[in-house]
């Protein structure tokens, strides 16, 4: 089966706006995922696309890791990683996730949050994950459900669908099929893990005013706000009022979402 992802040009590499953007939810949906893989104490890890390393303090705070090497492609994520993770069991590099700078066999878990979907080759990161694995440890992954259970996203693609059209809009459920359980179970198959199991993670969104849920669209990192950025003032301004006049919002100002992953774990055998 072929696995490959339509080019994008959606912007990564500024911390700030992707913690205001999505890093603050990841870190809840990191926290779950490594519990849910209960990976023995000691372990060395790898976290593949590491961004602003919400994984990578989860599993320092959660798993008694041994070691952990963190990889992201962007040097202002990588930057800011190193900078704000003062502890001695993790180093982060600047790297390619379809091209790993490790020894094959060198970790005894490869893992990897909201990064899968954003890649060329999602076959060849799971391949290069399996690859550095030792023989029984585990290649894990999260990504958001765009489809319908990250609700954050899809109640604004629903609104610029409702405004833009359709054809215009770079609806991230159609742009990333990996998303979804069937799809991310072949790719963990199809690279020779065995064991896979795929379950949801859900948690809440809460936001405290309707301008905590849209500023982080304006800050141009990430897929949303990088095609907000392009459209034209008035299509920017009609998105935001529908979205003001739509969102639940509470008495208080308020606005309760729910946000969804999918997890998947598997175990190299061979």
């Amino acid at each position: 089966m072929t696995h490959q992802q339509v080019p994008t040009n959606d912007r990564w590499g500024e911390a700030g706006p992707y913690e205001l953007y999505v890093g603050r939810w990841s870190r809840r949906v990191a926290t779950e995922f490594t519990r849910w893989l209960a990976a023995r104490p000691g372990a060395d890890w790898a976290d593949i696309g590491c961004g602003t390393a919400a994984l990578t303090h989860a599993i320092l705070s959660h798993c008694n890791p041994r070691s952990i090497h963190a990889i992201d492609k962007s040097a202002g994520f990588v930057g800011f990683a190193s900078a704000n993770i003062a502890d001695a069991r993790a180093r982060f590099s600047v790297a390619d996730a379809l091209a790993l700078p490790m020894e094959t066999a060198s970790c005894d878990a490869a893992v990897s949050g909201l990064v899968l979907n954003f890649v060329a080759q999602p076959a060849t990161m799971v391949a290069e994950m399996a690859r550095i694995t030792r023989p029984y440890g585990q290649v894990a992954a999260y990504v958001w459900d765009y489809a319908g259970g990250m609700q954050m996203m899809r109640r604004f693609w629903d609104a610029a669908i409702a405004v833009c059209g359709p054809a215009e809009v770079p609806d991230e459920a159609s742009r990333f099929p990996v998303c979804a359980p069937q799809p991310l179970r072949s790719l963990w198959v199809d690279a020779g893990l065995t064991q896979v199991e795929v379950r949801a993670i859900d948690i809440p969104t809460r936001f405290s005013s309707f301008d905590d849920y849209w500023q982080p669209f304006l800050g141009r990192q990430g897929a949303a706000p990088t095609w907000l950025a392009g459209l034209a003032p008035h299509e920017q301004d009609a998105i935001r009022d529908l979205l003001q006049r739509e969102l639940p919002t509470q008495p208080d100002g308020s606005i309760h979402l729910q946000a969804a992953a999918w997890a998947i774990k598997g175990l190299r055998v061979g």
